[in-house]
């Protein structure tokens, strides 16, 4: 192999300035050049034990995909990569890899990790804007498989099934494919050219995505095993339902859920003149909620261009959840943050029109069940923001649609799926996986449980 490089440091990520990105939608990162790629290569070690391939839910074969950027064999790192993951340019970007592969890292242990997301992105983009070619069609089983939902965990387990020849129909609610990956996830994190590429790839392999088409209302569960003739259904529908404080003000004109204004934003393209749909272009935006959600609410607002944008978060900036990067990209960008801050009530004129935002103070009690130190509030501490928009991000729930229209479908008390470690339900021959069983979480979680999932409807359809 190359001679290592031994430098503390990453090779840093070309970027658009902060105060130009933050007035258009393009793509924030610009990507490594050959020579940054294989620079970066050279800093992994090539480990014995490969903590980074344990950390990875996909469990790439990162040090071998590395090894080959190393010798600048780009194509060859590619095909590694694509043997576990189905979505590497979209895993290259969105992943939060300091918490997973890069959190393993030995290199992380004395400076920085070794850049494997950015070098996934690298190895990814370079393939798709170089190969022409149309993947060989698996040969056919015979056997057919719905998979109900076109995000991350949807796409990974139509995938899988579709090289083991089976027949697979992907059943997507909106008009376009790819869930949270094409209305989620803003444009200047994640093109959504990268996203239909995937999706094509697909197609190419066979499978038939059908879209407008909402499972539970326009066909049941029952009757994709019964009429139409599915002897395995996948769930992959995602948490798409949102969730508010309950506090007084709320249905003011104004307030939104994260997901309804990252929707219109990124799929309905809000952002553009003569867009698909309205969106309200405020002046000064407060998004509550302190994850990755809540920091593309933000930066999208601020995009759109609002003045002032605000992140109101209850905890401090060391119990943030959005990943560091993100963070700094909005710092950099001119959000706000207002820390150690809940809002109790929102204010409305006469119209109906938010014009401002009640909070209170909080300061950091005792650890929570979840390890977290426990907001308490401050009192006699409240004050008022001074906003035309509010955007809550607080998470979201699985559609409840799903369990309302199908018997013996086991959920939780907030809607989760009930599944076993390879997404097994508790009807026969139904699986799931992704965010409708464990909740909002990562792309590559949910793609995990997508390949987990079709693993196992091989062989339970082997074994029937």
């Amino acid at each position: 192999m190359a001679k290592f490089n031994m430098s503390p440091n990453k090779n840093p990520m070309p970027v658009q300035d902060p105060l130009v990105r933050n007035r258009n939608f393009q793509e924030v990162a610009l990507g490594y050049s050959e020579e940054a790629a294989i620079d970066e290569a050279k800093r992994c070690l090539n480990c014995k034990k490969r903590p980074c391939v344990e950390g990875c839910p996909v469990r790439v074969h990162i040090p071998e995909f590395i090894a080959m950027v190393a010798e600048g064999k780009f194509e060859e790192a590619y095909q590694i990569i694509a043997r576990s993951s189905s979505l590497p340019a979209v895993c290259g970007r969105v992943c939060p890899q300091e918490t997973q592969c890069e959190g393993k890292c030995t290199r992380g242990i004395k400076g920085e990790p070794v850049g494997i997301g950015r070098l996934e992105r690298f190895v990814a983009d370079r393939h798709n804007s170089l190969c022409t070619e149309k993947p060989a069609l698996p040969v056919p089983n015979g056997r057919k498989v719905a998979v109900v939902g076109s995000g991350p965990a949807g796409l990974a387990c139509a995938g899988d099934l579709a090289k083991l020849g089976y027949d697979v129909t992907v059943y997507e609610a909106l008009h376009l494919a790819g869930g949270v990956l094409v209305y989620g996830i803003p444009e200047f994190r994640l093109p959504k050219a990268i996203v239909q590429k995937e999706v094509d790839n697909l197609r190419a392999l066979g499978v038939k995505i059908l879209t407008n088409m909402v499972i539970g209302r326009v066909i049941t569960i029952e009757e994709l095993q019964t009429e139409y003739g599915f002897e395995a259904v996948f769930l992959g529908s995602g948490a798409g339902l949102p969730r508010f404080m309950g506090i007084k003000g709320e249905n003011a004109k104004g307030v939104f859920s994260a997901n309804e204004y990252l929707t219109r934003s990124n799929l309905m393209k809000a952002y553009r003149e003569g867009g698909a749909t309205p969106i309200l272009r405020a002046k000064k935006v407060a998004v509550v909620g302190g994850g990755n959600v809540a920091m593309d609410a933000a930066r999208s607002a601020k995009r759109m261009g609002a003045e002032e944008v605000t992140v109101v978060y209850r905890r401090g900036k060391e119990e943030l959840p959005a990943r560091k990067e993100e963070v700094e990209h909005a710092e950099e960008e001119q959000i706000r943050f207002q820390l150690l801050t809940n809002p109790v009530e929102i204010i409305s004129d006469e119209q109906d029109n938010v014009c401002g935002m009640r909070c209170i103070r909080m300061q950091l009690g005792e650890p929570d069940a979840s390890g977290r130190r426990s907001p308490v509030e401050i009192p006699n501490s409240e004050f008022v923001m001074e906003v035309d928009c509010v955007i809550m991000s607080l998470g979201t729930s699985p559609n409840p649609l799903l369990k309302q229209t199908t018997r013996g479908l086991e959920t939780k008390r907030r809607g989760e799926i009930v599944a076993d470690e390879q997404g097994k339900t508790t009807l026969n021959g139904v699986y799931a996986g992704g965010d409708a069983v464990t909740g909002a979480a990562t792309v590559i979680l949910a793609m995990g449980a997508g390949k987990k999932a079709a693993a196992a409807i091989h062989e339970y359809l082997q074994n029937k």
